[in-house]
């Protein structure tokens, strides 16, 4: 036998209203020790911080047996004190143990204590029980080990019974304990196991194996329409809670996401009005926007806005990934679901405030020639600036003039309160931020106020929810980009006058910094949501949910350009003849929502448990509902947008025939009707099952086909609870999960796609006068049909070395079929040449790998990280059948220089979306002009499309994420990496730059310094702009500090500093290798790219 360690530990006094026969799991004076250091020093636990906790209702013992395990303490008690106490359902978010406990004890005659690094809790009055009989005192000896493994377990708590002596198992599971008279008993104690009391007797050797505490499995994750015990989940679902996101200018959910969810890949650009593009496990329409996306389902309300979300609002998101997981809602879930939970109601009275200052500058730019630069270049090539554009002399960074360091600050005020049968929630956001281009920026204000009621004895629970959102955006034109590269460095922003200079002569060359200062837009989109929800027991296992949702959203918004600017209107009107011209636009959309769902839970005992679901969803959407107006001509430019009727006065702008012009746009009825179902089955906690049905009936498709059915089943195998694996020493946890579904995909189109339309076609000649004409411009398909998706999931999820390692292995197969395209038609049959059809077929297959770790656990330091690894493959399997023709579609038209027309990408069976098909280059000819491969080998200075050729893709082979986090006391760093390998970007935007032989009108960047002069194909798209999008990014990096302050009116203080963006390892020559990979033109940078911003943050989080 191994030499034995122990550390003897004595109580300098009981805790008041103990005895010193007082059952003593209310004594312990030792901390818990962990394997890696065994012999670490106490700290006050009670001081810990957890990020966040949530309690569900159900007994006051399964609370602490969660809080024991989130906050790595020892808290022990007398389980006859908490018989039959309970505890409601709460949260808590960056709150110290000790606020914990006292709230979950609040109204409870009980009181818990810290000696020696182990909390005890105790009732307020404490009875003296009989003195226990004496006995010589004697040395014993033990080994503590896994019940199910046979694993040394260290740090488990050794206590004598009615003493203040202790012991602690060393790194093999030894103890060695000196029992005092008297002492008859043993209590063993452990963080994650059972509690275990043995009689003494006269025994010299104890040995005790410790049973895990199956409890702590139970944590709750969110399926849809309920929720399941987490150990039961036979799905793909990820939860991120506030402890794992991303921190720093954030605005929206998906930005807190980003990188933290295998297969789920989110990129946004700087600009601060717009949208990002979330794709997960791969594009899977020839549908853009939103059909590419997942689906948002906010506090149970499908469909609801992400703009009514304050991030500091979140407790919790939950991305369900595979189609046994997201079956449940249909049609609308083929690209995943999204499911975000705010906080709601606090049962005590408490203010809450976060906020943070931040300022953001532009974090790489292309070098561009400067004035000096410039003039050389031309000498030396003996060329000199076109007359119209004089040398001034100057050296203007034109990037520089139109670009500012961005101030952005956040603001979350929180007030809760009431009581277990009665209480609120209110919190108000806002949020400020300036982008890093002048004029542009955003602004938001959302209030928001939840309600909750419990009546007739707890069975009839009510749920009221308030929010409303104000959004203000200042929008820049996309010309700004394009013009603060080319715009020459040897002019000056203005005239001598104080005009703006300009080349009236050119066309789409504009003085950027004038366009920012000449023009705006601003847009307001004002959202209402109200959502009630009642839930009846019926029976102790039967209850009826009722759900009301009304969601109204009215986008306002106008738009001026000055009386100087040249910039073409609507009606390409160039020069100034314009005069001004104003727009307004107002659009209204709605939505509706009524669902009632029962659930019924007829088998719950130790070996089985089943629970059934059947649901009715009833939704009308009503988009569109709006105007536009717009007019011309305005004696200045005080007037604006918001004086329409102001414009063209008699005389001043005789060319236009009306002054206002206007017209309503298209208003769409969409209706949706759903019956859906669910069982979950569990047998001995073990095997577990889960099936699932929904059926969609949709005004949206042809007539033959508005309904669809969509059935999923999963299967989960608890291999760590069978006994062939009961000896393994090191597996904690072993899960085996295999799911198969079927989902729809009706997002991101016309709610009128299948039906006949028709619109202004020309004008006919009658009774002497041209009078407009109106006929068909859409073809009917009374066939069309849902976009459907299959998909097969299997995962294993794994613990290690008791839970220090842990993850998730994924592998999945997504097919999706009946893709609606727009397919070329014979107008012998057809009133138009083109009719929307289901033809095609789009895979993704891939494996992901999700890891979690914790190398270090002492009482004051951790270290923790978590890995994530998606490797997926698209392709589109199929384009055309016997009726419908197509073999290929080109997509991606950067424009430019001669290329007017031009295709970069092609979409063609057997490829995948984002396939490009370009030129090859091969090099200069002896005149120092561009050449490109033909088909044949040889070479030519005009390719022809025969001669393109397939030149990689847009699609990742890999997207990875690493977040790190030390924390020591108070103290705590995270750093979080991320990136992608193997993609392809086309740099269209260098190629647009870089045209030497017109830098006698337009600026170079630095790279054509190298480039012939008289390179005329310079620019010629080609695999020679063809990129490596691979980077690495540090993506956040986060300092916190937790005061530790002792105040009656401050509960909890924590400072932090954030950087987001402090550096990007890449070969990419462009302002930033993280494109857009959503869409149908994935990776194409074309000088539309809002340069991405590295940001600088100061934040405070308190509790009052």
């Amino acid at each position: 036998m191994p030499e034995l360690s122990y550390h003897m530990m004595h109580l300098d006094s009981l805790p008041y209203g103990c005895t010193p026969g007082r059952n003593l799991l209310l004594t312990s004076a030792l901390a818990v020790t962990t394997a890696l250091l065994p012999q670490q020093s106490l700290a006050q636990k009670t001081n810990a911080e957890v990020a966040y906790f949530a309690v569900q209702t159900g007994p006051l013992a399964t609370a602490l047996q969660h809080l024991q395990r989130e906050a790595g303490v020892n808290i022990v008690y007398d389980a006859q004190d908490l018989k039959e106490t309970k505890v409601e359902a709460t949260e808590f978010r960056k709150a110290k143990v000790g606020d914990i406990l006292r709230q979950l004890l609040r109204n409870k005659p009980l009181r818990f204590e810290e000696k020696q690094g182990t909390i005890i809790l105790q009732p307020t009055t404490s009875a003296t029980p009989a003195a226990p009989s004496r006995r010589a005192a004697q040395e014993v000896k033990g080994k503590v080990t896994d019940a199910k493994t046979g694993a040394a377990l260290p740090g488990v708590t050794v206590l004598a019974k009615g003493t203040t002596t202790g012991a602690v198992t060393n790194s093999e599971g030894f103890f060695n304990l000196a029992v005092p008279d008297g002492a008859t008993t043993l209590v063993f104690s452990f963080v994650g196991y059972l509690a275990q009391e043995v009689a003494i007797g006269n025994q010299a050797n104890v040995d005790v194996t410790l049973a895990v505490d199956s409890k702590l499995l139970n944590d709750v994750v969110v399926i849809g329409y309920g929720s399941v015990k987490k150990g039961e989940v036979t799905s793909s679902i990820t939860n991120v809670n506030p402890r794992e996101f991303n921190r720093g200018v954030v605005a929206t959910p998906d930005q807190i996401l980003q990188g933290k969810v295998a297969g789920l890949n989110i990129t946004r650009s700087g600009d601060p009005n717009a949208t990002a593009s979330v794709v997960l496990r791969g594009a899977s329409s020839l549908r853009t926007g939103q059909a590419q996306e997942p689906f948002y389902v906010i506090d149970g309300v499908p469909a609801a806005s992400i703009n009514l979300v304050a991030p500091d609002d979140i407790v919790s998101i939950d991305v369900l990934k595979d189609a046994s997981a997201t079956a449940i809602y249909g049609a609308r879930a083929a690209n995943g679901v999204i499911i975000i939970t705010t906080r709601r109601q606090k049962p005590n009275a408490a203010v809450s405030y976060s906020g943070y200052v931040g300022v953001e500058q532009v974090s790489n730019t292309i070098d561009m020639l400067s004035g000096d630069e410039l003039r050389r270049y031309l000498e030396a090539n003996s060329k000199s600036l076109s007359p119209a554009d004089n040398d001034e002399g100057t050296n203007t960074d034109w990037q520089k003039e139109v670009m500012r360091t961005g101030l952005s600050h956040n603001h979350t005020i929180s007030y809760g309160g009431g009581s277990e049968k009665s209480a609120f929630n209110a919190s108000v956001n806002y949020f400020k931020r300036q982008g890093v281009i002048k004029t542009s920026d955003s602004e938001r204000l959302i209030g928001k106020i939840n309600l909750d009621q419990k009546t007739l004895k707890d069975k009839l629970q009510l749920r009221f929810t308030l929010t409303n959102s104000l959004l203000k955006q200042n929008l820049i034109s996309d010309l700004v980009y394009r013009n603060m590269f080319t715009h020459l460095p040897t002019t000056n922003i203005k005239n001598p006058d104080g005009t703006y200079k300009e080349n009236l002569t050119r066309t789409q060359y504009y003085n950027p910094v004038a366009l920012l200062e000449q023009n705006s837009e601003e847009r307001k989109i004002n959202t209402l949501l109200g959502n009630a929800s009642a839930q009846l027991t019926i029976l102790p296992n039967l209850t009826n949910t009722l759900s009301v949702s009304m969601q109204n959203e009215s986008v306002k918004g106008g738009a001026y350009q000055g009386r100087e600017s040249p910039v073409p209107n609507s009606n390409s009107v160039t020069g100034l003849a314009a005069r001004g011209l104003a727009r307004r636009y107002s659009v209204d959309n709605s939505r509706k929502i009524l669902e009632n769902y029962l659930t019924y839970n007829p088998l719950n005992n130790a070996h089985h448990d089943l629970k059934v679901l059947v649901g009715y969803s009833w939704q009308e959407d009503k988009n569109g509902d709006g105007f536009q107006t717009d007019t011309r001509g305005f004696v200045s430019d005080q007037l604006g947008y918001n004086n329409l009727s102001l414009g063209n006065p008699g005389g001043v702008s005789p060319n236009y025939d009306a002054a206002i012009a206007g017209y309503s746009l298209g208003i769409s009825t969409l209706r949706l009707i759903s019956l859906y179902s669910r069982v979950n089955y569990s047998l001995l906690d073990r095997y577990f099952l889960q099936v699932s049905v929904r059926r969609d009936g949709s005004s949206a498709f042809g007539q033959n086909n508005r309904w669809g059915t969509f059935p999923a089943a999963s299967l989960a195998w608890n291999l760590a609870g069978e006994d062939f694996l009961a000896g393994n020493t090191m597996l904690n946890e072993l899960k085996l999960r295999v799911g198969y579904g079927v989902t729809g995909n009706s997002l991101g189109f016309d709610p009128l796609i299948a039906t006949q339309r028709y619109s202004s076609v020309g004008t006919f000649y009658y009774n002497g006068s041209f009078i407009k004409a109106i006929g068909p411009t859409q073809n009917p398909n009374p066939d069309l049909k849902w976009e459907s998706t299959a998909m097969l999931n299997v995962g294993l999820d794994f613990g290690l070395f008791g839970n220090r390692l842990g993850g998730t292995v994924e592998y999945y197969d997504k097919r999706t079929s009946d893709l609606i395209w727009n397919y070329p038609v014979s107008t012998t049959q057809y009133f138009v040449n083109t009719l929307y059809a289901n033809v095609g077929e789009i895979s993704n297959k891939g494996l992901e790998l999700t890891l979690n770790a914790t190398p270090v656990q002492t009482s004051n330091f951790q270290w923790s990280l978590t890995g994530t690894l998606a490797h997926n493959v698209n392709k589109v399997e199929k384009l055309a059948n016997e009726q419908f023709r197509l073999d290929q579609v080109y997509t991606a038209y950067p424009g430019g220089s001669g290329q007017s027309g031009i295709s970069t990408q092609v979409v063609k069976t057997g490829y995948p979306i984002g396939q490009f098909f370009l030129p090859e280059y091969a090099g200069r000819d002896e005149n120092g002009l561009s050449l490109f491969y033909k088909a044949d080998g040889t070479t030519t200075g005009s390719p022809a499309l025969a001669d393109y050729r397939y030149q990689g893709n847009a699609q990742p082979n890999l997207l990875y994420g690493l977040s790190n986090t030390v924390s020591w006391k108070n103290l705590d760093l995270n750093f979080f990496l991320r990136g992608v390998q193997g993609n392809k970007i086309l740099n269209a935007t260098l190629a647009n730059l870089n045209i030497p032989a017109q830098s006698t009108a337009n600026n170079l960047p630095a790279f054509s310094l190298d480039e012939p002069y008289g390179d005329n194909r310079a620019n010629y798209y080609s695999n020679r702009y063809l990129e490596d999008g691979s980077y690495l990014r540090l993506d956040n990096v986060t300092l916190g500090y937790n005061l530790p302050i002792k105040n009656e009116y401050v509960k909890r203080a924590r400072v932090y500093l954030t950087s987001q963006n402090l550096f990007t390892i890449t070969s990419y020559r462009g302002i930033d290798p993280e494109m857009n990979l959503g869409g149908l033109t994935p990776g194409l940078d074309n000088n539309n790219f809002y340069p991405k911003t590295r940001s600088y943050v100061l934040g405070v989080n308190l509790d009052f």
